[in-house]
């Protein structure tokens, strides 16, 4: 993993390196903004992601008739792909805060926005969904005493701010790749 690190240059180096007509190129470094990979923040941000993902597939998937209805069978498919990828950038926030590493890379900023752009966008799709399938049975079906109306509410609710935690970690990934 190419990442960027600390690191201490002696003086007396970079004069010798003057000396001898090299010029040395000053590095660009990313800045530490809460909420990127590598931060309290990001960490902070994946684990809300994770617990609102995997609570809205606990609760869909304690109904029994949840796969009778495609967008909630969505629901469930795209919080599972949430889980995943908000546990994995977990531990990887989590490794970057442990050794002190700092995950400002343009590569892996790229990769993180990529996969919080995809995630979000899936989880955004199967709540909305989920939404309105969930709207019809109540308001325009009037059956739900015959469903499980309040678990999936509660489901649907929870994608959402599972949505609403993804989304700042997209919106700072791919404003740090636009800006210098």
């Amino acid at each position: 993993m190419n990442v960027s690190h600390a690191s201490v240059h002696p003086v007396v180096e970079a004069a010798n390196n003057e000396q001898n007509g090299v010029v040395p190129i000053p590095r660009v470094r990313m800045k530490d903004i809460q909420g990127m990979p590598g931060t309290v923040g990001g960490l902070s941000l994946r684990v809300s992601q994770f617990i609102f993902a995997a609570a809205a597939i606990s609760i869909m998937v304690s109904t029994n008739d949840f796969p009778s209805v495609t967008a909630f069978r969505y629901l469930v498919a795209a919080a599972g792909l949430q889980t995943l990828w908000s546990f994995l950038s977990a531990i990887i926030d989590i490794y970057a805060l442990l050794v002190r590493r700092s995950l400002q890379n343009s590569r892996v900023v790229r990769l993180f926005a990529i996969g919080d752009g995809v995630t979000s966008t899936l989880t955004f799709a199967a709540a909305c969904a989920s939404a309105g399938i969930t709207v019809l049975i109540d308001n325009d079906l009037e059956s739900c005493g015959q469903n499980h109306c309040v678990q999936f509410e509660t489901a649907t609710g929870m994608a959402f701010l599972c949505w609403f935690t993804t989304l700042p970690s997209f919106l700072l990934n791919f404003w740090s790749l636009a800006s210098p």
